[in-house]
């Protein structure tokens, strides 16, 4: 046995051996958590450094935020810009400017060369909050420098690809206009784009990703170009809304850069419920609707342009992060093409079962009068009316919303109500698409996919 001298202060053996213990737990735990922080992933936001270290422009090392990916912005590819439309985005800047529709505490784009013939190569890719509706500047301190595949500043996206950038941290407010710029410095083919924005975007000449001023950005651009989907963490929203459909959704005729589209309206009144304490889910709404689109047919072309709502589904709605619903409001541009009732209702049945496999609940809509327009017809609006009697039969979708019923003219139903009518017959005005936002059940977002229809 071993004896302290006089005097000594110290302690045994055992709880030497204890303390020693307690210590070497203590740094396991400190170096597991660091590791999980460092390894997140999806659940983590990019502390600014690229893979060498350094610090890449203007990004934010504010500790990272717990929260749900929802997308707060959306825009499907539709062709590649040529002809008269071209514009040459070699050594150019395009800031595409789109509206929020759920804020977060972090940021990620994708970015789509879909058509394009050969690879495209971006030097420069921004990300900031607008100052103001619909301007080119920014917010201060909101400019962050985006990075894909782990910190490269610069990416590669192949003919065909699209590449998802890495995570930013930025305050994204809900409801609010970003800047999302890209800079290229070489041809690339046609740009991917979405030809009917009814957003005003901006061009400008030389390498201004990170012009925070918007003072070269002097040329405006009815187009977004390259940008598909702007993403989220959020912690106001948890699951996504998407709306899907054709031109009624891409918000033909509403009025440019006011947000008018039925989405942007559903969106406004979704988070006003929330505000307000109603007993409805937090999600965010974005939209995929596609001016032309059919369910049932492409366009011409490899890849075809404008592809079909059954070509397209996977990606623009089962590719989105945490969709709960989605909101289809297709089929008229196949009723005017020709098609049967029965195979038009045959397709929207193949989407819900789509949308079913991956636990989605869908919300259809019935399909609005085209009186008066040039391509109306007696036969054509028997296909309709066949097509609504599907519907609201109750055994095409989850839950319906009677779009028809809401905004046809009580007495001439082939028609719009003409104060719901833009003017062409076809198309909503803002008070229609209001009206199609305020018609929708809120009620019906909550639940579960039934097991069968």
């Amino acid at each position: 046995m071993t004896k302290r001298r006089a005097g000594d202060v110290g302690v045994s053996p055992t709880k030497q051996r204890a303390l020693l213990s307690a210590i070497i737990t203590l740094i396991a735990v400190l170096s597991l958590c660091i590791y999980v922080g460092a390894s997140a992933g999806d659940g983590g936001i990019d502390d600014g450094k690229n893979s060498s270290g350094s610090r890449s422009g203007g990004n934010s090392a504010a500790p990272a935020s717990a929260g749900t990916w929802v997308g707060a912005w959306a825009a499907a590819p539709v062709a590649g810009e040529s002809g008269t439309k071209r514009v040459d985005t070699a050594g150019r800047s395009v800031r595409n400017i789109v509206h929020t529709s759920a804020g977060g505490a972090g940021a990620r784009i994708t970015l789509s060369n879909l058509y394009g013939r050969v690879p495209l190569t971006l030097t420069h890719v921004s990300i900031a909050v607008a100052a103001a509706d619909n301007s080119p500047t920014a917010a201060k301190d909101t400019m962050r420098r985006l990075t894909f595949g782990g910190g490269a500043t610069s990416v590669t996206i192949p003919a065909g690809g699209q590449i998802l950038s890495d995570a930013v941290r930025l305050q994204v407010p809900a409801g609010a206009d970003l800047l999302v710029t890209t800079y290229s410095p070489s041809a690339s083919g046609p740009a991917t784009y979405h030809p009917y924005a009814r957003q005003i975007s901006y061009l400008a000449d030389g390498d201004h990703a990170e012009d925070a001023t918007g003072t070269p950005y002097r040329e405006r651009t009815a187009i977004w170009r390259y940008l598909t989907s702007v993403d989220v963490l959020s912690d106001q929203a948890n699951g996504t809304v998407v709306a899907f459909g054709d031109s009624i959704t891409d918000g033909s005729t509403s009025t440019e850069s006011a947000n008018r589209r039925w989405p942007d309206a559903f969106s406004q009144r979704l988070r006003a419920a929330v505000a307000a304490g109603q007993d409805v889910p937090r999600y965010s709404v974005v939209n995929e609707g596609v001016s032309g689109n059919q369910i049932l047919a492409s366009l011409d072309g490899t890849p075809a342009i404008n592809q079909s709502g059954l070509v397209r589904f996977g990606r623009d709605v089962l590719g989105r992060p945490n969709v709960k619903v989605v909101v289809i409001d297709l089929g008229v541009n196949d009723v005017l093409h020709g098609a049967t009732a029965d195979r038009i209702v045959t397709g929207l049945r193949t989407l819900v079962r789509q949308a079913h496999a991956r636990g989605i609940k869908v919300i259809g809509a019935t399909l609005m009068p085209f009186g008066g327009h040039p391509r109306s017809s007696a036969g054509r609006d028997a296909v309709r009316r066949q097509v609504n009697a599907a519907i609201r039969s109750g055994k095409v979708y989850d839950a319906v919303v009677d779009f028809d019923k809401a905004l046809r003219d009580p007495y001439d139903p082939r028609r719009f109500a003409s104060q719901y009518d833009s003017g062409d017959h076809l198309h909503p005005s803002d008070r229609g698409y209001r009206k199609m936002a305020a018609t929708i059940d809120l009620g019906d977002l909550k639940g579960a996919v039934p097991a069968q229809l």
